[in-house]
């Protein structure tokens, strides 16, 4: 029996473990962590029945306790809440599907303890891989991938000899702006940008693809799981999201994950690392696809993927705040406060505004977050 917390139980990677779950019945859910979604947290308490829950904040606690009174269950509040079941002793695996920096200070209490980390929550090691990636070293703690790019090279560099690995090739479908100019996407509506052709995700990842954010963070996140120099990170655009990612090595061979466009692969591969199980699913029909095709990026009209490798050679705290601006962007565009394209002309200010610090430890990572934040609120 595989014992399990997961941070973030009700967003979309939340959820799809939560499916998983039910399927192998030797999984055991020891813990959960949720935001604000009392209503969904308390079916999810119910039917896996955690010994320890959390929610973000005491008015949420103290709702959830009034729910769940006729159960035995622990219930603990905020950034302590989320640390107690990172470092549960009954886990063997911490899934961090939370979204933001906030998964941080869980993640390293969790390695702390000598738990593997299904991690889901890329902001951990663009803004601390510094720090995460080492510190997992020296506790012998596996980083087990569930980004489905991530987990792509994962999976393509199993029984080969990493330091023969001479490029990783990040597939991104371009999103639902694909092939549009910057004069078309002046007035983009936020519905259109929500409606991804492929993947079936979060909003707030759903607009980072459409502006290609998502990709540059998963460069940045590749550069640290990998230990891969950036100029031998390459992100080619895949509109079928059928190859994942790739792994090119020095004799010039390529490997590659293929798979239809489904989170629960990952997040499988993930749990049961080395083992593959069976999983219900649709699987690729070749004769049905008939072709595949690449393209180069537009980091001239998609100019967020341009700031991120920008941020990402520049390291230190630049990272924090090039990923916390993209946070607050996000959230005015998704409450209809600015445009589209305005996402990227924020990070940018934010970029140019800061005085990078070099090796930044855990406080400087998040008070460079809040100083982003409150850079952004003084213009909008």
């Amino acid at each position: 029996m595989k014992k399990i917390a997961i941070l973030g139980s009700t967003g979309s990677i939340g959820t799809q473990t939560l499916e998983i779950v039910r399927d192998n019945p030797d999984l055991d859910v020891v813990g959960l962590a949720a935001g604000t979604n009392i209503d969904l947290f308390e079916k999810q308490v119910r039917e896996f029945r955690p010994k320890l829950v959390s929610l973000q904040s005491e008015e949420a606690c103290k709702d959830l306790k009034e729910r769940l009174a006729d159960m035995q269950v622990e219930i603990v509040c905020g950034m302590d809440g989320l640390i107690q079941i990172a470092e549960m002793e009954e886990s063997d695996v911490l899934v961090t599907a939370i979204v933001g920096m906030i998964g941080i200070r869980p993640t390293i209490a969790a390695i702390n303890q000598h738990k593997d980390i299904a991690l889901a929550n890329k902001e951990t090691l663009v803004t601390a891989g510094h720090i995460i990636m080492p510190l997992a070293e020296k506790m012998g703690v596996s980083i087990l991938p569930v980004d489905s790019e991530h987990s792509a090279i994962f999976q393509s560099m199993q029984g080969e000899n990493r330091e023969r690995v001479s490029k990783l090739l990040i597939t991104a479908s371009g999103g639902p702006f694909r092939g549009k100019s910057r004069a078309e996407l002046e007035n983009v509506r936020l519905e259109d940008a929500l409606h991804h052709p492929n993947w079936s995700m979060g909003n707030k990842i759903t607009i980072d693809s459409a502006t290609l954010v998502n990709k540059g963070l998963e460069v940045m996140e590749a550069k640290w799981l990998f230990d891969v120099d950036l100029e031998n990170i390459q992100v080619v655009v895949h509109p079928q999201s059928i190859i994942h990612s790739m792994v090119e090595y020095v004799d010039g061979g390529i490997m590659a994950q293929l798979g239809t466009p489904d989170m629960k692969l990952p997040i499988q591969y993930a749990l049961f690392y080395p083992d593959r199980r069976p999983m219900r699913g649709k699987r690729v029909d070749f004769y049905a696809l008939g072709s595949i095709t690449f393209e180069k990026p537009d980091m001239e009209t998609f100019t967020g993927l341009k700031l991120a490798m920008r941020a990402a050679g520049e390291g230190g705290s630049v990272p924090t705040v090039f990923n916390a601006a993209n946070e607050r962007a996000v959230s005015l565009f998704l409450n209809r406060k600015i445009r589209f394209l305005q996402i990227a002309e924020i990070i940018e200010m934010c970029m140019d505004a800061h005085k990078r610090i070099a090796s930044p430890d855990v406080e400087e990572i998040l008070a460079s977050e809040q100083e982003t934040y409150e850079f952004i609120q003084t213009k909008f």
